[in-house]
């Protein structure tokens, strides 16, 4: 579910064995606030769940075995956003860096154009030419950003959000569904570094806060 995990299993050769799973099954766009709310919920249990397990967690034995859950934002429909989805086919691949020595190969699939807290942004979306020649991940798309909130209640390296190709010009950003690179919890991992220009230039007060190790 998490693009640095299958950037692990891509480059470093670990194990693969947890499958990609996708947002809601209707876009959020036709959700009510409840309904929207009951899904950010449902994500944050997923997620829960995911690092308690032994089998998919990042988290060291020393920490998940006392693991009780992640320190989330309040979830807030405001950060669910539709955004206008301007697709950049001619774009041509890049080297992105890592936490460690390594390169991961990405394409500029995309920009999302949208408002949020009152002020116009642009994100780049990326997809990863190796991961879709797997026929589970060929719809898979990923977006790595920086906010104001970083190193001040956030990850000072910035947060991930995995999407999907969506169908016409339009895409959902849900922020609260922001999750932290593995590499956060453990060293092993080897994470994509986020683009200087993914950076927003406001407080995205949604999705997992930093990770305090106790």
């Amino acid at each position: 579910m998490k693009y640095n995990f299958l950037f692990c299993c891509l480059l470093v050769l670990t194990a693969c064995g947890q499958q990609k799973k996708y947002h809601d099954t209707e876009p959020q766009s036709l959700l009510n606030r409840s309904e929207k709310e009951k899904a950010i919920l449902a994500f944050q249990a997923e997620l829960n769940a995911e690092y308690k397990n032994p089998e998919t967690s990042p988290l060291p034995d020393r920490y998940r075995k006392t693991f009780d859950g992640l320190d989330f934002f309040a979830a807030d429909t405001n950060y669910v956003i539709q955004a206008r989805f301007e697709r950049t086919p001619d774009a041509k691949p890049f080297l992105l860096a890592t936490t460690t020595d390594r390169k991961t190969t990405e394409v500029v699939y995309g920009i999302a154009h949208f408002t949020l807290n009152g002020k116009k942004h642009q994100l780049e979306i990326y997809q990863n030419p190796e991961l879709t020649k797997q026929e589970e991940y060929r719809e898979y798309l990923f977006l790595p950003f920086l906010d104001d909130t970083n190193g001040e209640g956030t990850y000072g390296g910035g947060r991930y959000i995995d999407l999907s190709i969506p169908i016409g010009d339009s895409i959902i950003i849900d922020f609260n569904k922001a999750y932290n690179p593995y590499c956060v919890y453990n060293k092993k991992y080897s994470c994509p570094l986020v683009p200087r220009q993914n950076y927003l230039k406001t407080r995205v007060v949604a999705g997992v806060k930093d990770f305090v190790k106790k």
